[in-house]
């Protein structure tokens, strides 16, 4: 797990190494335990080591292979890479590390661009190939791993985050329209390639960019998962997929222990977690450190799942650590929270990953974590009705929509009434063959989209942010794929994830199972109050915010007056929501000028 960074020139100038550098610095938490920069005249890639396989000097980057003329700068684990070592040695191939970096080049060399379809794992990388002066980008299929873009005259660079981008200079920090309709619509979601800026784009996920020296750049999708099952899936029967299923997650939750350092487990006490951990004392992990968070209670709402966490710390016997947050730890900390978020992040339990991950981070350097279930395995409240409506997009927009259009244009200036990009996006995606049923539609939507770019973003963020490295079995590419095929009505059962919920008997304790669906709870940041509320209402009124001009006034006014009274459909604040953006704004943007 690391951070990388670089710059691909096709205006024949070499590049210049100070910008690059300043990328580095703002990457560091990614990468404390060492860097590298490469410039090789209109090429320089830069990377920040976190050391977790081959920790020795010999793995680290840019990494360069002379004899086979290429360099790379990697960013994530191929949990398969020994494996895949043993097949190229086989073919001739000889290493002078022990860890996957150097399985990556050496594939790459065997099998070309072909090589990403043998990798399990979470990656984004670039690959220069001396010969012919190509430079290639590639993304994970899940896109677990960010790669951040920005064209600039006669050159393009990349980098795992997009505030180092922004501290290079250069980068149109204007914000972007479609993005801004995203951000205010499609619940914070902004799918690739828009970012809020203009001048940084993403990478999508299952995709790579070929980068030609004189400047020609082409991007291909090398990964797609279908949701429909072919017609042997679909005579299987209920029992046949629980145990395609176990299996499949225990290879998951097995490759994902593969490392050169302690591998801890984030429990929230949920299924998704709790699974995790009884797989691995099923395989025979001992002495296995699990990490749980809670915070004070507003009103009726629970701030903490610990009895849930430690049924299963008691259970299995694991080295179980707690943290309890009052709420007037998470105030001060906020900006740092902020600061951590290489996008802007409402979700309310981003500042639990990022406490979370401070703790964490004292005690191991690499934890598995339990995001994705829900999408992959239908736990959301809305996918049920999918099952039935006769308008997916209006069914879909109802629940996940945070406005409408005619609101959108009421929150935001004029100059941003540039049509209903996030429902054109949705409509688009729903129409894309691969996906026939409505309900199939909202979960591959959720799957390659908004998982992506909410909770998957979220914890790669503030995981880093404390030189963390968080793993998803959720995640692997080939539970993934399986679960698409699954019956939507297997996974739907229960109130949710039934098929997971059937697996899972077979390993933990059903009162786990059986409890009422939880959740990441911060409850100080969904009702605003007293110095929240304080907080957010100078960002949202600060001269900065006015000279801006993102929001209608009158609207801000009227969210400040009583914030309790404007919660979207999935009850998030829509207060919270531009005070957010505004502040990230302040700290990305006006921050890097100043």
């Amino acid at each position: 797990m690391c951070g990388i960074y670089g710059e691909i020139r096709f205006d024949g100038n070499a590049v210049d190494p100070a910008p690059l550098s300043r990328m580095g610095e703002v990457m560091q938490p990614r990468g404390p335990d060492g860097s590298g920069l490469l410039v090789r005249g209109p090429i320089a890639f830069g990377h920040r080591r976190l050391k977790i396989i081959d920790p020795s000097i010999s793995a680290e980057q840019p990494m360069t292979d002379p004899a086979l003329g290429l360099t790379i700068v990697f960013n994530g684990a191929i949990y398969n890479y020994p494996e895949l070592r043993r097949e190229l040695e086989g073919a001739g191939y000889r290493f002078f590390s022990t860890g996957d970096t150097e399985v990556i080049l050496k594939a790459w060399h065997a099998w070309g661009s072909d090589a990403a379809h043998r990798f399990n794992g979470m990656f984004a990388f670039a690959v220069w190939e001396r010969a012919s002066g190509r430079v290639t980008l590639v993304r994970d299929r899940l896109g677990i791993k960010p790669l951040y873009l920005s064209e600039r005259p006669g050159a393009l660079r990349f980098a795992s985050s997009l505030p180092a981008l922004v501290s290079a200079g250069g980068v149109d920090t204007d914000i972007d329209p479609v993005a801004l309709n995203h951000y205010m619509s499609f619940h914070a979601v902004v799918p690739p390639p828009h970012t809020i800026l203009r001048g940084v784009t993403k990478l999508p996920p299952g995709h790579m960019m070929v980068c030609e020296p004189d400047g020609r750049m082409t991007q291909t999708r090398y990964w797609e998962a279908r949701f429909e099952g072919s017609e042997e899936d679909l005579r299987l029967g209920e029992d046949a997929w629980r145990e395609r299923i176990l299996e499949s997650l225990r290879a998951a939750v097995s490759r994902r222990m593969v490392a050169d350092v302690p591998v801890g487990v984030l429990l929230s006490g949920g299924l998704d977690s709790s699974l995790i951990v009884g797989l691995l004392a099923e395989a025979g992990v001992e002495d296995l450190q699990t990490f749980s968070i809670g915070f004070e209670s507003v009103g009726n709402e629970q701030g903490d799942e610990f009895s849930f966490s430690d049924l299963i710390a008691r259970h299995y016997g694991t080295d179980h650590h707690k943290l309890f947050v009052d709420s007037e730890r998470v105030l001060p900390e906020m900006p740092n929270c902020i600061a951590a978020m290489t996008e802007p992040m409402v979700s309310h339990d981003a500042i639990g990953f990022f406490l979370l991950s401070q703790k964490v981070s004292e005690h191991v350097t690499v934890v598995q974590s339990g995001q994705g279930a829900d999408e992959v395995f239908g736990g959301y409240h809305w996918y049920p009705p999918m099952l039935e409506t006769g308008d997916p997009l209006a069914s879909y927009a109802s629940v996940f929509f945070d406005r409408d259009y005619a609101e959108y244009c009421r929150a935001v200036d004029p100059r941003f009434h540039d049509g209903d990009h996030a429902t054109d996006f949705v409509r688009r995606h729903f129409d894309h063959p691969g996906a026939p049923r409505p309900v199939d539609k909202a979960l591959r939507i959720d799957t390659s989209v908004m998982l992506v770019d909410d909770p998957v973003k979220r914890v790669d963020n503030m995981t880093m942010a404390a030189s963390l490295e968080a793993r998803v079995p959720f995640l692997d590419h080939e539970l993934v794929e399986l679960a698409a095929r699954c019956p939507a009505e297997y996974k739907l059962a229960q109130d949710g994830k039934g098929i997971l919920k059937d697996a899972a008997r077979r390993v933990i304790p059903n009162e786990v199972i059986d409890r009422p669906k939880g959740y990441f709870p911060v409850p100080a940041l969904k009702y605003l109050q007293g110095p929240y509320l304080d907080m957010v209402r100078d960002a949202v009124t600060s001269k900065a915010a006015r000279e801006r001009r993102l929001f209608d006034p009158g609207y801000v006014d009227m969210l400040l007056d009583d914030p309790e009274a404007h919660i979207t459909p999935l009850r998030g604040s829509k207060l919270w929501q531009i005070g957010l953006l505004e502040m990230w704004l302040q700290t990305h943007v006006d921050g890097a000028a100043a």
